[in-house]
């Protein structure tokens, strides 16, 4: 039973380790099997920030990372990826489009644009693939071996779009050894989550390794809106996905092919209506009987389809001294999503017109509309030169090619009297075109202290054009019905960093860096809703970002503490004004944002029964713009100074947003996580809970009464027993999420009806895992 307890206790960190092992020396991992005896004693992490597997203690850059059995926890009850909001420091994810199109936030910076050509200044890479469109990065997080989060700008060795960070996932990979697990969980709504994965060894040098995916979740959100009651109508999915690796290892030449896919067959964020009390951000206003209860008109209508594919090639050459890298990356999106965006039923001026319903509350603007991307291609290339010198000096040089073009089609409905015939059309193209060359360079003064500097130089251009052929407006407001447009955008950039690692001590190293990078213009194209072809440009955005920190290993490898400092200012930061008086979004820029902060990430092996981590994080985030306004909502209380507009020229009323802080940036994030465990029997028996507390967030770039998140906290548990035989090992569990059952609005739309987003109720569920070795 000894050997069995080894592994349960460090099956939170073994997970990476297992991704890697066919890179590493034998030297180290026979050093890690020597440390792994004492079970009291945390695994050494191993991370890929810099593109080279490196300990992650010895790594100077903020970097956190999730895996195993906490990785396993928190994305518990068929989640997707919007669980890792608040569960590392600094680091918030949200969305309007449910499933699909996450937003990342990180130190405060994000984008909470809801346009399908929205850019962001979080990239995430899968893989060794940057996901650009913010549908490829809704792809289910399945038989994942590691996630990264690299805090501060990311703009020499990963370049595109990284100016707050990145986040990177690493898929289990395949090996010479034969594994396979079958998991399978049911838990509340109906919901069931099963994950396979079978890899091992098809010749002396090639492996593979397929893993597959089906969430399911039957409508069970009912709708009362009168006329159109009907039960079981929103809130259900079945999202599958599936990956096929095919890993050749030669004495000096390795190959990864990566095949993955994904179907979606589901329904758009739930939008609830005058939700909050007059006055209140709290829920229990006339639109809020639950989550379970909506009322919409055109609710039978919804639905969200999303397909995507890709593929990508890896391709390492062992030249002794140095190693060539291929990575050959191709992506594909197709999406359809229909939603009743104001959340209600009927309009006011067909109240007053016609005498029609309307509710609940005062529903200012119907909106039944859709978003589709009906073609999407992303081309990706990488030619990376690595050193492996045995002297001080060594580098990274290569250069990077990144195409993709996207077609977005928007759509608007007739929702008012029953027909959801059509009324607005608009068809959006670009065409984006970058390329990159960079270095990076790493040199040791002594055994103590080292350095690096990167550079990247950065060219980037868009060719985008719209045009519409039907205006939802035209006939309420004379708009007209076409209406076009098109603009090219193009920028350089030189951007660099500068880092310093000195090892103060056997467990204490520490770091400081400084960086700077850009993201390109981006452009907006929302004319559904405008009077002419509605297009805006945000220039370049710069950032530069000081940070220092310590990490260190303490309780003679027991603990883990690791603790970061920074600042940053950013110049002409790219924001976005969504919605406000209307149901659209344009660009634009500020002169400056300042933001600073601090983050804490400890692990610690009490014994050798109960372990713990613990992080924090502290950002605060500040718009310097004197000049800078945007329309406010229709029927919200705005905090902010306002600049009265006028009904009679359609000029809505602005706020001043100087001195705000960012939306969806946290200033509080706390994390906590337990695990303990004993024998009993043959096996053992667990428990282990998490715990993620933000503090009060704002939803908009203005400040409101009813658009101001309040805190919230939310936790985990899974208690289970696991044993093992000779070839297999099993695990039956019980699991709640969100155990408190905290319900609150995570997000808004405010162009009409005060209509909140809530975030995920109690969800309740068993699970019954068996691998094979």
């Amino acid at each position: 039973m000894k050997t069995f307890k080894k592994h349960a206790l460090t099956m939170g960190i073994q997970g990476a380790l297992l991704s890697v092992m066919a890179t590493m020396s034998p030297t180290l991992l026979a050093a890690e099997e020597a440390q792994a005896l004492d079970s009291t004693k945390l695994e050494v992490i191993e991370v890929t920030a810099r593109k080279r597997v490196e300990n992650a203690q010895e790594v100077p850059i903020s970097v956190t990372a999730l895996q195993g059995e906490k990785l396993q926890a928190i994305s518990s009850g068929a989640m997707d990826i919007r669980f890792l909001n608040g569960r590392i420091p600094s680091l918030s994810v949200e969305s309007s489009f449910g499933r699909t199109f996450p937003r990342f936030y990180m130190r405060g910076l994000g984008n909470s644009d809801f346009d399908l050509n929205a850019s962001q200044p979080v990239s995430l890479v899968v893989d060794d693939v940057v996901q650009e469109n913010p549908i490829l990065k809704g792809f289910p997080v399945f038989d994942v071996a590691r996630v990264e989060a690299l805090g501060g700008p990311q703009g020499t060795l990963f370049g595109r779009n990284t100016p707050a960070g990145l986040v990177k996932f690493d898929s289990v990979k395949p090996s010479q050894d034969f594994d396979a697990f079958v998991s399978v969980s049911y838990g509340s709504k109906e919901t069931s989550d099963v994950r396979a994965a079978i890899g091992g060894g098809l010749t002396d040098n090639l492996s593979a390794r397929i893993s597959v995916l089906n969430q399911d979740r039957g409508n069970y959100i009912d709708n009362k809106a009168p006329g159109f009651e009907e039960d079981d109508v929103l809130g259900g999915y079945t999202d599958q996905a599936m990956r096929l690796q095919f890993l050749y290892e030669g004495n000096d030449f390795n190959a990864l092919f990566n095949y993955h896919m994904r179907d979606l067959d589901g329904e758009p964020v739930t939008f609830y209506a005058n939700a909050f009390k007059p006055n209140s951000n709290e829920l229990g206003g006339e639109g809020w009987d639950g989550r379970d209860t909506v009322w919409h008109d055109s609710a039978s209508r919804a639905t969200q389809q999303v397909e995507t594919e890709g593929a990508s090639l890896k391709l390492d050459f062992d030249l002794g001294d140095y190693t060539v890298t291929s990575i050959t990356g191709y992506e594909s999106a197709e999406l359809f999503s229909r939603a009743d965006v104001d959340g209600g039923y009927g309009a006011a001026w067909a109240a007053d017109c016609c005498g029609m319903p309307m509710g609940p509350g005062i529903i200012m603007l119907d909106s039944e509309t859709a978003d589709a991307i009906p073609d999407h291609e992303q081309i990706t290339q990488e030619l990376r030169l690595t050193s492996n010198l045995s002297g001080d000096f060594n580098y990274q040089v290569g250069v990077f090619y990144f195409s993709e073009d996207l077609t977005i089609e928007s759509f608007a409905y007739e929702t008012v009297f029953g027909s959801g015939a059509q009324t607005g059309y608009v068809i959006q193209e670009q065409e984006t075109t970058a390329w990159a060359v960079f270095g990076s360079f790493d040199y040791d003064f002594s055994e103590k202290t080292s350095a690096t500097f990167g550079i990247r130089y950065s060219d980037d251009e868009k060719d985008y054009n719209n045009l519409r052929t039907q205006s939802p407006l035209s006939t309420c407001c004379d708009f007209p019905h076409d209406a076009a447009g098109s603009v090219k955008t193009s920028d350089d950039h030189v951007s660099w960093d500068i880092s310093v690692n000195h090892k103060y001590t056997d467990d204490i190293n520490l770091y400081a860096r400084v960086a700077d990078t850009f993201r390109a213009p981006s452009i907006q194209g929302r004319s559904l809703f405008a009077w002419d072809e509605g297009i805006s440009v945000a220039d370049s955005e710069t950032i530069l970002s000081f940070e220092t920190g310590a990490k260190s290993d303490i309780l003679d490898g027991s603990g883990r503490v690791n603790a970061s400092v920074f600042y940053y200012t950013m110049e002409d930061q790219q924001l976005t004004s969504v919605g406000g008086d209307s149901n659209t979004a344009r660009l634009l820029n500020a002169d400056e944002t300042v933001g600073y902060g601090f983050e804490i990430d400890s692990e610690f092996m009490l014994t050798e029964n109960l372990a713990v981590t613990f992080g924090a994080s502290y950002n605060n985030t500040e718009i310097n713009d004197s000049g800078l306004s945007i329309p406010v909502c229709a029927q919200c209380t705005v905090t902010d100074p306002i600049i009265p507009g006028d009904p009679a020229t359609f000029t809505p009323d602005r706020a001043i947003i100087d001195g705000n802080s960012l939306p969806h940036a946290p200033e509080w994030i706390y994390t906590f996580t337990a695990r303990y465990s004993r024998e009993i029997g043959e096996g053992e028996f667990y428990i282990y809970t998490d715990w993620a507390y933000r503090d009060e967030i704002s939803f908009m770039l203005y400040e409101s009464t009813q658009f101001t998140g309040d805190a919230l906290l939310e936790g985990g548990a899974r208690t289970g027993y696991a044993w093992e035989t000779d070839a297999q090992e099993y695990d039956v569990s019980l699991f709640v999420r969100n155990m408190t059952d905290e319900q609150q609005a995570i997000g808004a739309v405010d162009f009409t009806n005060n209509t909140a987003i809530v975030n995920e109720e109690r969800f309740v569920g068993a699970e019954f895992k068996v691998s094979f070795f």
